[in-house]
C-alpha cells in the first residue's frame, strides 16, 4: 500500500510536470520521474517526521487509515510547490507589478478584512490558547478575570502568551496585509494566469469566514451563551434559600476554640489510590491519607470524596468565598466589580465577619500576591485580617524585594513562615483564625522545589506527592503545640486542577472531586453521615462553625447546611443540576445584598 501511494503521487506529479514544461529528451523525462517519486516523497516524510512531529510515518498501519489521504495530499501540496520554483527558475513563470489603479471601494474592502482577519485570529487562537493554558474555564471564572485584580500571576505566563498566541497572531496579521497590499500579475509564457485582485477576491472571503468560524468557535468553547443566560435570566433561588448570619442565631461555646483552615491548591480525591476512591495505581497522597483515621471527611461515596463543583466554585477565589460566606461567587453586574474599588462583596457575612465581632485575632497568608483576584479587598472588607502575602514578606525582610518564585514565594518558606505566624497569634492570649493557601500544586505541572524527591515519571505527580508530605508535617506540628486542644483544623481542596495534561487520559466517568478533613473537629463524630452525602462548597460555610462548636440555629447558613446535622443539603433536596441551573442564573437579590458596593456602610 506505502508503495503504491508512493508511486500514485509521483506518477501524478511528473504527469502535470510533462504537460506544463514539455520535456522532449528521454533521459530527463526519466530523471523528472525518479525525483518526484523518490524525492518528493523522501521530503514529505522527512516534514512529516522531524518537523511536524508526526511518529512512525511508515508504520504499515497507518496506511490502512485516513492517514493515506492525509498523505496523499500533503505530499501533493508540497509537490505543487516544487512545480511552482522550477516554472520560477525556468522563467516559464514570470511576475510584473500590476500597473492598474485600485478603486477605493476595493481598498475599504481591504481594510475591512483585514479587520476581520484580526478578530478571526484572535478569538480561534485566543480561545484555543486560553483552554490550553488554563483548562476549560467555567463562564463564570472567565469573566471574572476580566473583572478583578489580575497582579500577582505565577511568573512566566506573560512570557508565555507574548511567544505564544500573541506572536501567531502578529505573523498572521502581518503576512495577510502583505498579501492585500501587494500589486502583482503573474504570467505563464508570457500570458497572465491571475493578478492581485484575485487573491484579494479570495482574502475577502477568507477573512469573513475566519471571523464567524473564531466567533462561533469561542461562543462554544469559552460557552458565552451561559454568559448570556447569566445576564439576563433572573432567579429568586438564592433569595429563597439564603439563610441570613445577620439573622441566624449563632451560639459560641464558652471556650472559643482556635482556626486553622488550610486551603489546598489543586487538591482532589483522585490522587489517592483506587482502593480508596482515587484514580492512582500508586496513591500520591499516603501521608496525607493516614490524617483521615484521626478527622471526620464527608464524601459522596463510600470511598474518599467531597463536594460536588458547583456554579461560582471551580477557581481558588471563588473556593473561598463559598467556604467562608456560604455563597457561590457569581458574575459581577450593574458596573460592579471584585476588587478593583476596593470592594468585593462588602454586604455578605463571612466567617472572618463573625469571628471578628467575637473578638478572635484574624492572619490571612498566601506565598503569591493577594491583590490576584481582588483577595486584598475580600479579607479587607471581611473583616479586620492581617494579610500576610509576597509583597508583605519581602516588607518585613524575609525575602529580598527582587524575589519571584512561581507565584511569590514557594510552599517551604510559606510553612514555616505560618508557624512564626500561629506562634505570634496563639502568644497573643486571643482566640484566633489563621488561614493560609499552598501554591505549588498549582497547574501547570506545579512548581518542583530543589528538594523535592521524584519516584514519579510525571512532574506534577511528584510535586503531589512532595505537598501532601509538607502539608502532612505541617499539621503534625500544630498537633504538638500546647493550643491544639482548643484548635479546630480544617484542610479543604479548593478546586479540581486544571492541568489539562496530568488528567487527559482519565476515564471521563470517573468523579473527581476536591477533598476536605476536619481534625480536632467539636462535635460528635459518631453521630455524624459522612459518607453518600451530596453537598456543595458553601456547605463547608457552616460546617467548618459547627466544627469550632458553634450552634447554628436551624443548621443553614447561608446556602450552607452543616454537614455534621441531619439536615438535608440544597443538593439533596433539590438536585445538583437544579441548584447549578439556579446559580447560573441572574441574580438582583445577589447584586443587591451582596455585590452593591453601598452594603459596605450598611453591614453590622
Amino acid at each position: 500500500m506505502r508503495l503504491l501511494l508512493f508511486l500514485i503521487v509521483g506518477g501524478l506529479l511528473f504527469f502535470i510536470d510533462s504537460l506544463l514544461f514539455k520535456e522532449t529528451n528521454l533521459k530527463k523525462k526519466i530523471k523528472t520521474g525518479v525525483v518526484y517519486t523518490i524525492g518528493v516523497n523522501t521530503l514529505s516524510l522527512f516534514i512529516m517526521r522531524y518537523i511536524l512531529k508526526k511518529e512512525y510515518v511508515l508504520s504499515i498501519e497507518n496506511y490502512k487509515t485516513l492517514f493515506v489521504l492525509k498523505y496523499f495530499l500533503f505530499t501533493m501540496v508540497l509537490g505543487f510547490i516544487i512545480l511552482f520554483i522550477k516554472g520560477v527558475i525556468l522563467k516559464d513563470i514570470t511576475f510584473k507589478t500590476n500597473e492598474k489603479k485600485e478603486k477605493k471601494g476595493a481598498i475599504v474592502c481591504s481594510i475591512v478584512s483585514g479587520i476581520f482577519v484580526f478578530l478571526g485570529s484572535f478569538l480561534l487562537i485566543g480561545t484555543i490558547w486560553f483552554i490550553d493554558f488554563f483548562g476549560k474555564l467555567t463562564p463564570e471564572q472567565f469573566l471574572f478575570n476580566f473583572n478583578s485584580p489580575v497582579t500577582g500571576t505565577a511568573s512566566g505566563v506573560t512570557e508565555q502568551a507574548i511567544n505564544g498566541p500573541v506572536l501567531l497572531l502578529v505573523a498572521i496579521l502581518v503576512g495577510f496585509i502583505f498579501l492585500m497590499t501587494t500589486k502583482f500579475e503573474l504570467e505563464w509564457h508570457g500570458k497572465k494566469v491571475f493578478s492581485d485582485r484575485l487573491v484579494k477576491r479570495f482574502g475577502w472571503l477568507f477573512s469573513l469566514g475566519l471571523l464567524l468560524f473564531g466567533l462561533n468557535y469561542s461562543v462554544k468553547e469559552l460557552q458565552l451563551v451561559k454568559v448570556y443566560h447569566a445576564y439576563f435570566d433572573d432567579s429568586t433561588y438564592i433569595k429563597d434559600n439564603y439563610r441570613s448570619p445577620k439573622t441566624t442565631k449563632l451560639e459560641f461555646p464558652k471556650q472559643k476554640r482556635n482556626l486553622i483552615h488550610i486551603y489546598l491548591e489543586s487538591y482532589e480525591n483522585s490522587y489517592f489510590d483506587k482502593n480508596s476512591g482515587g484514580y492512582m495505581k500508586k496513591n500520591l497522597m499516603p501521608d496525607y491519607e493516614k490524617l483521615y483515621a484521626e478527622g471526620v471527611s464527608f464524601s459522596e461515596s463510600e470511598k474518599h470524596g467531597g463536594a460536588y463543583q458547583t456554579y461560582g466554585s471551580s477557581w481558588s477565589v471563588a473556593s473561598m468565598v463559598n467556604m467562608s460566606t456560604g455563597l457561590p461567587l457569581k458574575i459581577p453586574m450593574n458596573g460592579n466589580s471584585y476588587g478593583k474599588s476596593g470592594y468585593f462583596l462588602p454586604g455578605a457575612v463571612g466567617i472572618g465577619d463573625i469571628l471578628y465581632k467575637e473578638g478572635y485575632n484574624q492572619t490571612i497568608m498566601f506565598g503569591a500576591d493577594a491583590d490576584f483576584g481582588g483577595l486584598t479587598s475580600f479579607f479587607n472588607n471581611h473583616h479586620d485580617f492581617n494579610i500576610y502575602d509576597v509583597k508583605h514578606a519581602r516588607k518585613i525582610g524575609k525575602i529580598p524585594n527582587d524575589y519571584d518564585v512561581w507565584w511569590g514565594f514557594e510552599d517551604k518558606k510559606l510553612y514555616a513562615y505560618a508557624q512564626e505566624e500561629i506562634t505570634r497569634l496563639a502568644n497573643d492570649g486571643k482566640p484566633f483564625n489563621f488561614t493560609m493557601e499552598n501554591a505549588d500544586t498549582h497547574f501547570p505541572d506545579g512548581y518542583i522545589e530543589k528538594d523535592t524527591p521524584r519516584p514519579f515519571d510525571e512532574q506534577y505527580a511528584n510535586v503531589i506527592f512532595h505537598s501532601q508530605k509538607q502539608v502532612t508535617d505541617f499539621v503534625k506540628w500544630i498537633q504538638k503545640q500546647p493550643f491544639y486542644d482548643n484548635t479546630t483544623i480544617v484542610l479543604t481542596g479548593d478546586h479540581l486542577s486544571m492541568d489539562k495534561k496530568f488528567f487527559k487520559d482519565f476515564d471521563p466517568s470517573y468523579h473527581r472531586t476536591t477533598t476536605n478533613l476536619i481534625l480536632n473537629g467539636d462535635f460528635d463524630e459518631k453521630t455524624i453521615q459522612t459518607t453518600n452525602r451530596k453537598f456543595a462548597p458553601f456547605d463547608m460555610y457552616p460546617t467548618i462553625l459547627s466544627g469550632m462548636g458553634v450552634k447554628i440555629e436551624g443548621n443553614r447558613l447561608g446556602l450552607g447546611t452543616d454537614l455534621s446535622s441531619g439536615e438535608k443539603t440544597l443538593i439533596e433536596k433539590d438536585s445538583l443540576e437544579k441548584v447549578n441551573d439556579e446559580l447560573a442564573k441572574n441574580s438582583k437579590f445577589y447584586n443587591h445584598e451582596f455585590v452593591s458596593e453601598r452594603q459596605s456602610s450598611q453591614k453590622q
